[in-house]
């Protein structure tokens, strides 16, 4: 486990020693005193917070809910800013979904969660209070993250995959980092584009072009916080121009590029979801 220091923000963070025996799952663990106000910066990943401390994270909404506990969210969650964490003495499991798998282990598409945030309960009903008391029960992160596994290998097993023209237009978009001609993925798939549009939306929670916005959104974001100038990270991550990176940045987060560079959600990164791939590869989700 490592420390994490940003700011007036200290979280004891574990990493598995293993990968998940389901590719496309990545997880990290996170122990914080006191969370506070922290922005929820978009990722094109399904996210599961899995909840077992004796404190609770809290998601506040800009319009006013909240929610607590254990919970799941599509791709994009804080999309303008609108989503903020905070808590005491939390101590979670969080796990990263590619879309690609997402259904099969949630067992709905991430188009039914509508772009909210959804109590696990209401998804696993007694299966989550089942997890969170197994993780609660083990002194280490490395059983934690063995149980969290095991729960969505099982689940990811019995669980239904997406549609193979659907996975290979997911791949192209992530694989280009989102710079790949959405408009011709259809012909590519030997798909109508209205078929396309509408089994990727379902399956995958997010239009093709939505998708691909949030994918090169979210590499321009890591290189900004890797100290890149706003101006390269636009003209290299293929936006038109630096006017062009900061109305997306400001989009997805509700803030400039020189802040969302400092955004301890995505300066923790490097510690909790080291890349396995070559520097300069693109990560597949």
């Amino acid at each position: 486990m490592r420390t994490f220091v940003h700011g007036a923000a200290v979280w004891d963070v574990a990493c598995p020693q293993r990968r998940s025996r389901v590719a496309g799952v990545t997880m990290a663990g996170f122990r914080v005193r006191d969370l506070d106000a922290l922005r929820m910066v978009p990722h094109p990943a399904v996210t599961l917070l899995l909840d077992f401390g004796a404190g609770s994270p809290v998601l506040d909404y800009a319009a006013g809910r909240q929610q607590r506990g254990s919970v799941v969210a599509g791709p994009g969650l804080g999309s303008g800013g609108a989503v903020w964490a905070r808590g005491e003495n939390v101590e979670c499991v969080q796990v990263r979904l590619s879309p690609l798998i997402a259904r099969a282990v949630l067992g709905v598409s991430p188009a039914d969660l509508d772009g909210a945030v959804v109590a696990l309960d209401d998804l696993w009903g007694r299966e989550t209070s089942r997890i969170r008391q197994q993780l609660g029960e083990v002194s280490s992160w490395e059983e934690r993250f063995a149980l969290t596994d095991a729960l969505l290998a099982r689940r990811h097993e019995a669980g239904s995959p997406l549609d193979p023209e659907v996975a290979w237009a997911w791949n192209r978009i992530v694989g280009s980092r989102g710079l790949a001609r959405v408009d011709g993925l259809a012909t590519e798939v030997g798909w109508s584009r209205k078929r396309l549009w509408s089994r990727f939306r379902s399956q995958i929670g997010l239009p093709p072009k939505r998708a691909a916005k949030l994918v090169r959104f979210d590499h321009a974001a890591h290189r900004l916080v890797a100290g890149e100038g706003p101006a390269q990270v636009a003209v290299e991550v293929g936006y038109a121009d630096q006017s062009h990176l900061h109305r997306d940045v400001m989009e997805f987060t509700g803030a400039t590029p020189a802040t969302v560079a400092g955004e301890p959600f995505l300066v923790v990164d490097d510690i909790a979801w080291p890349s396995p791939e070559t520097p300069g590869e693109p990560s597949r989700l």
